[in-house]
């Protein structure tokens, strides 16, 4: 990660990037001012926002009314936002782990939380597969990424990037690239290109796994050996026999099977575990 000069926080204290957070600071206005026409943040909102780092998009959206959950691992960052936000009522600072973050924590009403982020790269996808879990109290969420997980979010059958990822976001949200963002647009500079896409918890699921943890076991299973054959990489989970009832080719490599596929082996696996 290239180095830059420090900036003075408000708390008086000095910040440069730091390499083992993963942080890149967003600081084009332009994408910024395009970020949150995207958001469109209302007073009536519930805000999440996830990794603030200096606060690029923090400002507009606490400036909306809405109610402003900001969480941040960085120590001195995430004083120096409660330092600049200590007028707010409605902005809250979590000096947290996302990872390890409960949403359940937050004051949540009957409203949907609608999450924003600039994701560290490194913990990309962990975070997406965490947040995954509290599907049903997310109205949306919109996130900057490295433009190759953006592709993969969206990929289809048989795409060189389709895999876990594409499979479990499909199955609990509808993905919409927005906009490539360039290198240039943060300091320091990723040596990445990077995107904003918009994901949409599924109100009804457009299909239905009986088991949702045994259908995350079947996808992670076959696709941490992706270039087997299912016969081989689903043999610890499946016999061939039982393949062979659901009318599935196991001569078949995981990216060719599509998300009903895998919930029909999910289901014949969840049945056979209830019958023992």
């Amino acid at each position: 990660m290239a180095q830059f000069k420090a900036v003075t926080l408000s708390t008086g204290t000095t910040h440069q990037a730091r390499k083992r957070f993963g942080q890149n600071f967003l600081h084009d206005q332009q994408v910024i001012d395009r970020i949150i026409r995207e958001v469109a943040p209302t007073s009536h909102d519930h805000l999440l926002e996830i990794g603030p780092g200096q606060g690029a998009l923090t400002k507009q959206l606490a400036g909306s009314g809405a109610r402003l959950d900001c969480v941040e691992l960085d120590r001195d960052l995430a004083e120096h936002l409660r330092h600049q936000y200590r007028d707010y009522d409605n902005v809250h600072i979590h000096q947290h782990d996302i990872l390890k973050f409960d949403l359940n924590d937050l004051e949540l009403s009957d409203k949907r939380i609608r999450i924003i982020g600039n994701l560290p790269y490194n913990i990309s996808t962990p975070v997406l597969f965490h947040l995954l879990q509290y599907f049903e109290k997310i109205e949306d969420m919109t996130f900057m990424l490295q433009l190759e997980v953006v592709e993969r979010m969206s990929a289809n059958v048989g795409d060189k990037n389709y895999g876990r990822l594409s499979l479990m976001l499909q199955y609990f949200c509808q993905a919409e690239k927005l906009f490539d963002v360039p290198p240039q647009a943060f300091t320091p500079q990723p040596k990445v290109n990077s995107a904003i896409v918009r994901l949409t918890p599924h109100k009804i699921l457009p299909i239905t796994a009986k088991d949702t943890d045994c259908l995350k076991l079947v996808v992670r299973t076959a696709f941490n050996q992706r270039r087997k054959t299912l016969k081989n990489s689903l043999k610890t989970l499946i016999s061939d026999s039982e393949l062979d009832n659901l009318e599935i080719d196991m001569r078949l490599r995981p990216e060719k099977l599509g998300l009903a596929d895998y919930v029909k082996i999910s289901d014949a696996i969840s049945e056979q575990t209830k019958e023992k």
